[in-house]
């Protein structure tokens, strides 16, 4: 097989795996994939989704953002901002997991709206595409 252009994300990988002081086999159970296939986004033979770098990041406690990045998902310059307001609302400890992700989500939903996308819909809580349907109605309604 021959190596996709995935920047430098393998070695990034392999490099915070062993730093946590993990195993290929214990890495890719926390993160709920499976060990060849992590072992393939190592050694830069597969492209990884956004929801198994997610994985991977949250098993290995780093920035799914910085995974993003270094795998050409995220423009690193250009998403600067989203990036650092991302990585605040996942280190905040006021938040339990299932918070941060709805906050992420409304996040990304207003970016959208804001034509700031990443290129995926934001998904609501019960799964449905975030503002599918609303004619924005409710913003433009004036008190009276």
């Amino acid at each position: 097989m021959a190596s996709l252009n995935v920047g430098n994300l393998g070695e990034y990988l392999r490099e915070q795996r062993r730093n946590a002081q993990l195993s290929l086999r214990q890495l890719a159970d926390a993160a709920g994939v499976s060990n060849p296939y992590l072992s393939q986004i190592e050694r830069g033979l597969r492209k990884p989704s956004a929801e198994v770098l997610q994985q991977v990041a949250k098993a290995l406690r780093i920035s799914a953002e910085t995974l993003y990045v270094r795998a050409g998902i995220l423009d690193a310059e250009r998403d600067r901002d989203e990036v650092e307001t991302r990585a605040v609302i996942l280190a905040d400890p006021s938040l339990n997991e299932r918070q941060k992700q709805v906050l992420l989500q409304i996040y990304e939903s207003f970016r959208k709206e804001n034509g700031f996308g990443i290129g995926e819909p934001a998904q609501a809580p019960d799964g449905t595409e975030e503002g599918a349907g609303d004619d924005d109605a409710g913003s433009r309604r004036t008190a009276g």
